[in-house]
């Protein structure tokens, strides 16, 4: 696949601070790929370096296979800290000007309004949005280049869970129009659900890069449930377990290869155990995310 952004030992140092330490990361075509990392981990200042908005200290970085030029720019679509417009003109007039600046016919305006979905409040002051429709008019003024890439930091900082939930469904529907999507996070959830690809970051130094896929894979974990005494006692000396560990009102059994959910019901119901409750759980992206801060 194509590389669409290569980082190549990029530094950006403020004093004896490091906010990026000799970072290495490729982006291919077609990622969705997210950048982790607690706050000062250098997310911000990363794409503030990528954007050449801010300058490295050493190292550097390629677009599309060439150093950044003026046109490279303009197939990069990017927001960055919150979204500023003029809070007493309307989306239609704040999209006008950034039309203006980017050299883009006013006609894309409709286009992308309809593609966020503020279409019915296009003639309504920004003043009067609510943090997630100035989100969505930041989306739309970075679509109107039409860019192949896009920068999002941190797109749902803030917001509420239905703002939460309309920001990342718009993410996946811009991934699958065919764009490169680059985001920085801390929610390690939402970058679970849309991301292809993370890197974690802290102190501004990689400390983890792969694919989102492989995060659930490994050792599988069950809940269980049961009015029983003695449950631990029975799922320890099931044999089914590496590890039994109690949480409130359920264990959680770390499951040996070949054994399922189904064979602990059967072995429990053996021992005269009716189980209220079994779920099966998978690796999240946070337990993960942890585990790499923690072994670091």
């Amino acid at each position: 696949m194509e590389t669409v952004l290569e980082i190549r030992n990029l530094s950006k140092h403020y004093g004896r601070i490091k906010a990026v330490d000799g970072l290495d990361l490729k982006v291919e075509r077609g990622n969705v790929f997210g950048i982790l990392g607690p706050n000062g981990s250098g997310k911000t200042t990363t794409l503030g370096m990528i954007l050449s908005v801010i300058n490295q200290t050493s190292g550097d970085f390629l677009w599309f296979g060439e150093a950044p030029t003026k046109d490279t720019r303009k197939k990069i679509g990017a927001i960055l800290e919150h979204p500023i417009f003029y809070p007493y003109l309307t989306a239609v007039q704040n999209l006008k000007i950034v039309c203006d600046i980017k050299e883009v016919p006013y006609s894309r305006i409709d286009e992308v309004l309809q593609q966020v979905g503020l279409h019915e409040r296009q003639e309504d002051k920004f003043k009067t949005y609510s943090l997630g429709m100035k989100q969505r008019l930041s989306i739309a003024s970075a679509l109107l280049c039409d860019p192949e890439v896009m920068l999002l930091d941190e797109p749902t900082n803030g917001l509420d869970p239905q703002g939460i939930a309309e920001i990342r469904e718009l993410i996946v529907q811009i991934a699958n129009s065919g764009k490169t999507i680059l985001l920085a996070s801390h929610l390690l959830d939402e970058v679970q659900k849309v991301c292809t690809h993370f890197a974690v970051l802290r102190r501004g130094k990689l400390m983890h890069s792969g694919l989102v896929e492989d995060v659930s894979k490994g050792a599988t974990m069950i809940e269980v449930k049961a009015d029983a005494d003695n449950l631990q006692e029975v799922l320890e000396g099931s044999g089914m377990a590496s590890k039994v560990k109690r949480e409130l009102d359920k264990y959680i059994m770390t499951m040996e290869n070949g054994y399922s959910a189904t064979d602990v019901n059967a072995y429990l119901f053996k021992n005269d155990i009716t189980a209220k409750h079994l779920l099966l759980k998978t690796r999240s992206l946070e337990q993960q995310f942890l585990e790499i801060l923690a072994e670091n």
